[in-house]
Order: C-alpha cells, then structure tokens, then sequence
C-alpha cells in the first residue's frame, strides 16, 4: 500500500521529452506542476508573482500606448501569457517557445488549466521557435519584448543563451522593438553588470523591479526602453 505521503514528498514524473535543446520533463510534486530541463529545475507553478511583474511593468512603462503588442520569450508554466491575456490593455500578443512538450503541456496537457483561456483569445498567438535565433531573424516588431528563457541574464539554461544578454543581443532586441519600445527581463537575482549592459547598448531608463520576499534573494524584473 503506498504512503500516505507519497503524493506530496515524491515527485510524479507525467511525461518526458527528449527534444533537440535536451531532456525536457513535467512533473507533480504534491500540488504543484514543474518543468525541469536537463536536469536543471527552471520554474513551476507555486508563485506567479514574478512573472506577472514581468508584463505589468512593461505595459505600465508605454505610458498609455493604445493596444500595444507584446513578445514573450518563453512560455514556461504560462503565467506571464495568462497575466498578459487578462489585461484589456495588451492588443497583439505573441509567445515563443522552443520546446514543443511545453507547447503540448499547455495544449491539451496538464498545463492547459492555467493557460486554455489564454490561448483561446483572438489577441494570442504561439510561435515554436528558438528565441535568440529569432529576434535576429524576424522583421516583426513589438511594442514591448519580455524575457523569461532563463534563471537570469547570469544564470542561463543553455549556454546559446548566453549571447542574448550580450550587447550584440540586447541589440537585436533593440531592433525588434518598437521607438520607445520597453524591453523587460525576469531574473532570479539583481544583476548590476546587467543594467551596465543595458545602458552601454543603447537603453535608456534602465531600472530593477523587486518582486518582495520575506527572506531570501528576491526575484526581479530588469526594466529598459529603447530610444524614440
């Protein structure tokens, strides 16, 4: 007969992908769905908060733009697609994701519960893509570029990330914004050498948004917006 702690103090594993980024994997713990990339946990569904800071700041920093449009890099757990279909504000509203399991989970998966009625509106929309390769690649433009691919711009999943957060990246996030666009990024942990970065590629108004905790590193939002 199984534990009667079992449910809560053994992870479930409910399906693993092996994509061509690695090993992708969804799992249960007690209540809570996770996603865990080669081994390395990336997010799961206890705490939104962060996430939801993540596109609220950005659509507060275009000043009462009317309907502006929104990139988010990485569709993860889906609070920051769900956050972003809640508010009447955002009008396009694009998702890239590079992991087709992900996109499955939210789909018809696990994932769906956060994420059905979000995908359900007209204004959202859902590209399997490589993140990096696409802001150097698309001619689309956006009105506000949130990022959440990573643990932070000093802790990234993949080691191909790492060229994002470079100048050459931030720069090619530059081109697919928008004059007075905003670029926002989600991170684990503040990062001053960051907002150096930022500064030194060109943005302007580059500030740090705290998420706040009662102990610990807090998470935070790196906000920036591109000359007009």
């Amino acid at each position: 007969m199984p534990h009667p702690y079992d449910t809560y103090d053994t992870p479930q594993i409910l399906d693993r992908r092996q994509g061509p980024h690695g090993e992708v994997v969804l799992r249960r713990h007690g209540g809570l769905l996770q996603i865990i990339a080669n081994g390395c946990f990336l997010m799961d569904t206890s705490d939104g908060r962060s996430e939801q800071l993540l596109v609220d700041v950005a659509c507060d920093a275009l000043s009462g733009r009317p309907r502006p449009s929104v990139l988010i890099g990485g569709l993860g757990v889906g609070f920051s697609l769900a956050h972003a279909a809640e508010d009447p504000r955002w009008g396009r509203i694009t998702v890239v994701e590079r992991e087709r399991a992900i996109i499955d989970w939210h789909l018809d998966g696990p994932l769906s519960a956060l994420s059905s009625r979000a995908l359900a509106d007209p204004r959202t929309g859902i590209l399997e893509a490589d993140l990096v390769r696409y802001v150097h690649e698309t001619t689309d433009t956006y009105d506000a570029l949130c990022l959440d691919i990573d643990n932070g711009p000093d802790w990234t999943v993949t080691e191909d990330n790492d060229s994002l957060y470079s100048a050459s990246g931030l720069a090619s996030c530059a081109r697919v914004l928008t004059p007075g666009g905003v670029l926002a990024v989600w991170s684990a942990q503040p990062s001053s050498d960051f907002e150096g970065t930022l500064r030194n590629a060109g943005f302007q108004q580059v500030r740090t948004e705290e998420v706040p905790v009662a102990r610990g590193v807090p998470d935070v939002v790196h906000l920036a917006v591109r000359p007009g």
